[in-house]
């Protein structure tokens, strides 16, 4: 009988997954790590309780296995694209980083409107200046 022993991070908590392949079916049973287990906890866990896994897990009903189409395979630089795409496109995930970008927005909008502030001030300033040399050379200075 074949069977695979998968650890994943099933949010909270890191679990492991022992699947044994039968004639009729797959019969599964899981152990909740908690925090994600290093080789030595994963060791000590083959070790002292591997055993009660895989009796709960012959224990379990069958349960008919579906055939899957298998997935064709997906060349690494697509894998790459596709993970930069969703890191790009994931929205901020902590209220912190929600902050920081909503200051730093705010910030760009008050400098873009100090600028216009201060082009508008200058503007007017050498019109001024222009207007009152005008006026000059008018009266021959």
């Amino acid at each position: 009988m074949p069977s695979t022993f998968s650890v994943f991070f099933d949010d909270p908590f890191w679990v492991g997954v022992l699947e044994i392949a039968g004639s009729g079916g797959v019969r599964a049973a899981r152990h909740v790590f908690g925090g994600e287990p290093g080789n030595a906890e994963l060791l000590a866990f083959v070790r002292q309780d591997f055993g009660r896994l895989l009796d709960a897990a012959l224990a379990a009903p069958e349960v008919a296995a579906e055939r899957r189409a298998r997935q064709p395979r997906v060349s690494p630089k697509r894998l790459a694209r596709q993970a930069a795409k969703e890191q790009t496109a994931r929205p901020l995930s902590t209220a912190a980083e929600e902050a920081l970008a909503r200051a730093h927005q705010d910030a760009g909008h008050l400098n873009r409107a100090a600028a216009k502030r201060r082009a508008a001030q200058e503007a007017a300033e050498r019109r001024a200046a222009a207007r009152h040399r005008a006026r000059e050379r008018h009266r021959g200075r």
